[in-house]
């Protein structure tokens, strides 16, 4: 059986190791474009800022323990084209620039993504850089050093941690996004406000609401960036605006979504049935909706990887769908996401009711006691949980791991008033805030529910 594989980051490395244990005798090659594989790209704002000193602790494998497993690497080979008919691939070594031509039993393609580039005037300026891979991050780290005005184009996750680290570094910077606030995609306006308040607070200036109309410079470095509403002084330009799949060597070989994510079956399948995908490539089921979505995150990837490996032989391990569940440290603040939000909800058209909590995480007779906002969504007719939302001071975002099981598990609000958590006064109060979102709710329909 020969097996082979395009990309090695998250589910690519995921798939590879599970393929070399769980098949000894199968014949893997993996074909990655890249100089070094399994980078965390969500460690790169830890990594820029100085808190992951050891760039290595960002990587979960190597090309050398990749091979101990009896796996050819052909690293920095780039495929360039797959003919499914004859299950052949043609790829270029990007050093010699030799021509390879390879054939395939199994085909798995986990190809990730890569940063979106707006074409915005002058978007080819010196110092507009992406943020994604290892050796972006090390030429951010770089140009950071002789910048004093740092601005971030998108204020998603990677974003945001981007705003903390150059802000920490004494950097002047600037925050520009389309939408009207901070992390519109994970948290509802009521959780954003309070981390753009803190974000004020410490000098930060954030422009949303704004669209990049172009970047000026002179002498071929940038220099300024101009929005629909207003003009930035910058030495230095981090584009964050998002992510689209890699799967323009794939198109018209597999069904994709009209974004170019590949369609995979439960099993990792795609509409050929001897070709799998895995990662951030890829749709995946959306429990709160049953939809194919787009949800690049590490962890959906991994477990994808992981689950091709288990299946390319025969289908055995199905895919359990995702809540999209993330959750993220910034200055004071822990907060964390499962599902749909009211904001996503409105987008997806999708009728939601939610509850509210707000108490400390501990009881008041405790040294100290952080304040804790919880916000639960639901199906109004079904009453089960749809999505879940939690920011503090405290860490108390493991909630939200319960919230997705929750919602995978298809729970009620109901149910989710009397599930059984300790209770001990270092860590929580005996009423469990999550049990306090389901009564609540109970208290609100006025009436006595049926289990769902």
């Amino acid at each position: 059986m020969k097996i082979a594989v395009i990309g090695s980051t998250h589910a690519g490395t995921a798939a590879v190791t599970n393929m070399a244990n769980m098949y000894p005798e199968a014949q893997i090659t993996v074909y990655e474009r890249n100089d070094n594989v399994s980078f965390l790209s969500c460690g790169l704002a830890l990594y820029v800022g100085g808190v992951v000193e050891d760039p290595q602790g960002l990587f979960y494998s190597s090309p050398e323990e990749l091979q101990k497993l009896g796996v050819t690497i052909r690293m920095q080979h780039d495929v360039k084209d797959i003919d499914a008919e004859t299950k052949t691939i043609y790829a270029e070594n990007l050093v010699t620039g030799e021509q390879l031509t390879d054939s395939y039993d199994k085909l798995v393609i986990t190809t990730g993504s890569w940063p979106v580039t707006p074409p915005i005037e002058g978007i080819d300026l010196e110092n507009i850089l992406l943020a994604k891979n290892y050796n972006q991050a090390n030429t951010i780290i770089e140009r950071a050093e002789h910048a004093e005005k740092v601005t971030v184009v998108g204020a998603g996750y990677i974003g945001v941690e981007l705003v903390e680290a150059f802000e920490k570094a004494g950097k002047e910077v600037t925050l520009i996004d389309g939408a009207d606030r901070i992390l519109n995609k994970y948290l509802d306006e009521a959780f954003t406000s309070i981390v753009e308040e803190d974000f004020e607070n410490r000098g930060i200036t954030l422009a949303m609401n704004e669209t990049v109309q172009r970047f000026e410079g002179s002498g071929g470095q940038v220099g300024r960036v101009i929005t629909n509403s207003g003009s930035y002084e910058t030495d230095l330009v981090i584009m964050c605006v998002g992510f689209r799949p890699n799967t323009d060597l794939v198109r018209g070989i597999v069904d994709t979504l009209d974004n170019g994510a590949i369609i995979v079956n439960e099993y990792m399948q795609t509409s050929h049935p001897d070709i799998f995908a895995a990662g951030d490539c890829c749709a995946v089921t959306y429990n709160p909706t049953g939809k194919h979505a787009y949800i690049p995150l590490a962890t959906n990837a991994v477990r994808m990887g992981t689950l091709a490996a288990r299946n390319i032989m025969e289908p055995v391990m199905p895919h359990g769908g995702t809540q999209g569940t993330s959750g993220l440290h910034i200055y004071d603040y822990n907060m964390a996401s499962t599902g749909l939000t009211e904001t996503s909800a409105q987008l997806l058209n999708v009728h939601v009711k939610s509850f509210t909590i707000e108490e400390t995480h501990r009881p008041a007779f405790m040294p100290t006691a952080e304040n804790v906002k919880l916000k639960v969504t639901i199906d109004p007719e079904t009453r089960k949980i749809l999505g879940a939302q939690v920011l503090s001071k405290a860490d108390v975002t493991q909630s939200i791991n319960t919230m997705s099981v929750c919602i995978q598990a298809g729970m009620t609000i109901d149910q989710l008033a009397y599930v059984d958590f300790f209770f001990q006064p270092h860590f929580n109060q005996p009423w469990n805030f999550l049990n306090k979102a389901g009564l609540e709710a109970q208290q609100d329909y006025n009436r006595t529910p049926a289990l769902v």
